[in-house]
């Protein structure tokens, strides 16, 4: 034997040191239990009037028809721009609700229900002319809580007039958003200096008003930045008898302050991958030691980062980190609400380029992005999770017996020093970490389709073909019809396979922060 083959026999048995040999097993007899409604429970979106646009609606549209939100969550439904208060000349209140009735029957033919933020000060009512974004959202109390009360009371009336009491009766009211942040809450009340008596004040009053119109109507809060305030929040309620009915908080993975208003901050990602789950773990654990360890946890805000202009939510890499997030939480949180659906989104003005870094997992040209898929195929998962002892997998089967895995792959980012804008803004190639075997035990007999899905590095990967494009501030429409075509969701892989001994294998290379999606249809 020569030497030239002795080095590729050796080559068969020693692997890089960096190469992964993963198993991923299941019996589809072994059931977990039902799959997580967190995953799908809730979205976000940036404030009520864009929802009147029909762009945004278009994308909500296929958003609900290939993956299917159960509710929704925005800014502003009673801002300016929605029209719905104003005072006549004597200071009597006016009620519009036209741009909400618009809004909110759109949302139901999609079978989407809100959990209806209310933010933020109507002018006519607001103490002071502090506002947030581009759109000027009044951060202030009301000037009179009569006539705070008054507009909420007849809110809730009128929804409850429109869509019926049972309708309403499974949405959530939540007040207001983030009134920790210096931004978000900005109270001159002498009677109440500390923030959050201020906002207590606020919730206190308007739970009443909700309440008044029905007991069974839910209402939350306190909506907090960076997961603070829970403990006080309840502790709160309880010992003054303020109703509340779950509690809702914020977080994301990077860096910072919490507000990047004009998208102009350099933010670098925690190096913690799990910062997330464990915020959400501790928020938990706030609850369970409260006097009221039965309240739901909502998240009804999270991502990568709080910027409207970072590139990392435009990557492949986001993708696999939303779905680690998400599995890790799944037994904490009653709710995880991306932020957000769509790049129609402007705290910062109207987005000026097609890959900006905004939050969505759309961008303004009705481009998926890698994370969209992560949301697509979390909601082709059957009903039923199977067990397995991989913390990076989803393993289900539906009612059929078919069987759908979701596993991923996720490497953390060496930032050399620079921060996500830099580092993502140029081509990030993924390196091969070896293969991943799925074993499926116990299966069926019979024939079955077999697809494999896939998002990574140059897979279902608008944004690297955006800046191998060199990244133009202004798309083609050819242009705009070749990135679409780069993120089309076709199956990398389809075969069919014939089951006798109910065993099935299927070997994957595999790449950093690789996403895939397998399915077995029995045919």
């Amino acid at each position: 034997m020569n030497i030239k083959s002795i080095l590729l026999l050796l080559s068969l048995f020693y692997l890089p040191t960096n190469a992964q040999q993963r198993t991923i097993s299941v019996d589809v007899n072994k059931v977990k239990g039902e799959l997580s409604p967190s995953y799908l429970y809730c979205i976000g979106a940036g404030r009520a009037n864009e929802g009147l646009r029909a762009d945004w609606q278009a994308q909500l549209k296929e958003v609900q028809q290939e993956i299917g939100f159960k509710y929704i969550r925005f800014h502003g439904i009673l801002s300016d721009d929605m029209g719905v208060y104003f005072e006549d000349q004597a200071g009597t209140p006016i009620y519009n609700w036209q741009y909400v009735d618009r809004l909110y029957d759109f949302l139901l033919t999609q079978n989407i229900k809100p959990i209806v933020e209310l933010s933020f000060m109507p002018s006519a009512l607001a103490s002071d002319d502090k506002t947030v974004f581009w759109w000027k959202g009044n951060v202030t109390p009301p000037k009179d809580y009569a006539k705070w009360n008054g507009l909420i009371t007849a809110f809730v009336k009128h929804l409850e007039e429109r869509y019926g009491k049972e309708e309403v009766k499974t949405w959530l009211f939540e007040l207001w958003n983030e009134p920790n942040h210096p931004a978000f809450f900005i109270s001159n009340n002498i009677e109440f200096p500390n923030k959050l008596d201020a906002y207590m004040k606020l919730y206190s009053e308007t739970a009443k008003a909700v309440k008044l119109v029905s007991t069974d109507y839910k209402v939350g809060g306190p909506a907090t930045s960076g997961t603070a305030w829970i403990s006080d929040f309840i502790e709160l309620c309880v010992a003054n008898n303020w109703s509340v009915d779950f509690v809702s908080t914020h977080a994301y993975g990077v860096k910072g302050d919490g507000l990047d208003e004009f998208g102009t901050k350099k933010l670098i990602l925690r190096p913690d991958l799990d910062v997330l789950p464990s915020r959400v773990a501790n928020s938990k654990q706030d609850i369970l030691k409260s006097p009221r360890p039965d309240l739901p946890l909502h998240f009804t805000e999270w991502n990568t980062s709080y910027s409207p202009a970072d590139l990392i939510h435009d990557t492949y890499f986001n993708a696999a980190y939303i779905l680690n997030v998400l599995k890790k939480s799944e037994n904490e949180a009653t709710s995880m609400s991306y932020w957000t659906f769509t790049d129609i989104f402007e705290e910062a003005g109207p987005p000026k380029t097609p890959f900006h870094g905004g939050f969505g997992l759309i961008n303004l040209q009705d481009i998926k992005k890698p994370s969209y898929f992560a949301y697509e195929f979390l909601a082709g998962l059957g009903n039923k999770e199977l067990t397995t002892d991989d913390q990076s997998a989803i393993v289900c089967k539906d009612d059929k017996g078919n069987v759908q895995a979701l596993f991923w792959n996720l490497t953390n980012i060496d930032f050399k020093g620079s921060y996500n804008n830099e580092y993502f803004g140029k081509e990030v190639p993924a390196n091969s970490i070896g293969d991943v075997t799925l074993k499926v035990n116990n299966l069926q007999p019979g024939t079955y389709n077999v697809q494999v899905y896939q998002t990574g590095y140059l897979v279902n990967d608008a944004y690297t073909k955006y800046i191998q494009m060199g990244s133009p501030s202004q798309i083609t429409k050819a242009q705009e019809k070749q990135l679409k075509e780069a993120s089309e969701n076709n199956p990398v892989e389809e075969l069919t396979v014939t089951i006798k001994d109910g065993k099935f294998a299927k070997t994957l290379k595999i790449k950093e922060n690789d996403v895939f999606f397998m399915t077995m249809t029995k045919m």
